[in-house]
């Protein structure tokens, strides 16, 4: 007969877009990793309560709550998971670790790099989480393992995108994302803080950056678009853009990296395949090969489904919740975590007085 798993009560606050995909990972988690864990969807708290029961009903969740602060307090709740308007991030993480719980934390961390810190000083001694889900998209996962066994060599380039055009849509422009207020900042905290990210993840640390941001809206408080050269510590330079106008994009998080060994391509509008060429090749068999990443011996082909049968956006939060239940059972690190988000607002902070001051900014 199974063990019994140990029960672990989980309280969401915020209930839009990201409300949803945490909540199908919530679910499904245990249908695709073995854990230890049991988890009940305990109470989901929000500020708009005719719209929390229709989510609590769909989602599976048994309580509502419009009070945060009485919420992360509750005995009975082990894990709050913050899918909020970033400027509210800080006050509940930081109450929620003071209360001993597991914290979960949507990006970007904080609206600045002093509020992140404090966030990762108070989290110090509870586990915790930065849903900076595209770390487990599989053909990412894939990427890094073939870095880290030298099939690039030595790294000369790397460029990344992040273009939506959801800033070209009239009917966003009282939204959250758009209010410095809210937000912290525009297109820098909400898509550059993935692009960032996920350099560090198959890069390494940034040095050195010269950053320029604009806004397209007139109005509007916040960045729309964010362009910036960097260096690498490993010798490498690097191109990031990030635009909430890139008219004609729906979501297409892309990186290109080149190496004296090979080069690796990828658009999250196609995750299912990586793109690598291999310069150690014969002549006559170089070219560049676009590779189905499902396996088989593929990074979570043995989770999801059998080879050559693709997964979709949803599968990077259940990857993602999968190994931190894993890396809890262990007791064992797990990465991003608020440390890690910290040295990405480093980052973003820097992009926006770079691109103020219109000069470079040494990040050591």
């Amino acid at each position: 007969m199974p063990a019994a798993k140990q029960e672990l009560n989980i309280a969401m606050i915020g209930h839009g877009f990201m409300g949803r995909a945490h909540s199908n990972a919530f679910q499904q988690v245990g249908h695709f990793f073995d854990t230890p864990y049991q988890l009940r969807l305990k109470v989901i708290c929000g500020r708009d309560r005719p719209k929390l029961a229709p989510m609590a009903a769909q989602w599976g969740w048994e309580e509502v709550a419009t009070e945060w602060q009485e919420v992360v307090s509750r005995p009975d709740i082990q894990v709050v998971d913050i899918a909020t308007p970033n400027a509210l991030h800080a006050p509940i993480a930081i109450a929620a670790a003071q209360a001993g719980k597991i914290v979960f934390c949507e990006k970007p961390l904080a609206v600045s790099e002093p509020e992140a810190e404090a966030m990762a000083k108070a989290a110090g001694n509870v586990a915790n989480l930065v849903w900076f889900n595209y770390r487990r998209v599989p053909a990412i996962a894939f990427a890094r393992k073939l870095i880290d066994e030298g099939r690039l060599g030595q790294i000369f380039h790397y460029r990344a995108v992040y273009l939506n055009q959801s800033g070209n849509d009239p009917s966003k422009a009282g939204a959250w994302r758009y209010q410095r207020a809210q937000a912290g900042s525009g297109v820098i905290g909400d898509l550059l803080s993935h692009v960032v990210d996920l350099a560090f993840f198959l890069n390494g640390p940034i040095t050195e950056l010269n950053a320029m941001t604009h806004t397209f809206a007139p109005g509007r408080d916040v960045d729309d678009a964010a362009v910036l050269l960097v260096h690498f510590a490993n010798g490498s330079i690097g191109s990031f853009e990030g635009s909430r106008y890139g008219v004609g994009c729906r979501n297409r998080n892309a990186f290109e990296i080149h190496g004296s060994g090979g080069m690796l391509g990828f658009n999250l509008e196609d995750m299912n395949r990586l793109h690598f060429y291999d310069a150690t090749a014969k002549p006559n068999l170089q070219g560049e090969t676009s590779l189905l990443i499902n396996g088989p011996d593929h990074p979570y082909s043995e989770n999801f489904w059998k080879p050559g049968h693709p997964i979709g956006y949803e599968h990077t939060f259940i990857a993602t919740l999968g190994d931190f239940l894993s890396t809890l059972a262990n007791r064992q690190g797990f990465h991003p975590n608020f440390d890690d988000a910290v040295l990405v607002h480093r980052v973003l902070d820097a992009v926006e007085r770079s691109g103020q001051a219109r000069r470079w900014i040494n990040l050591g």
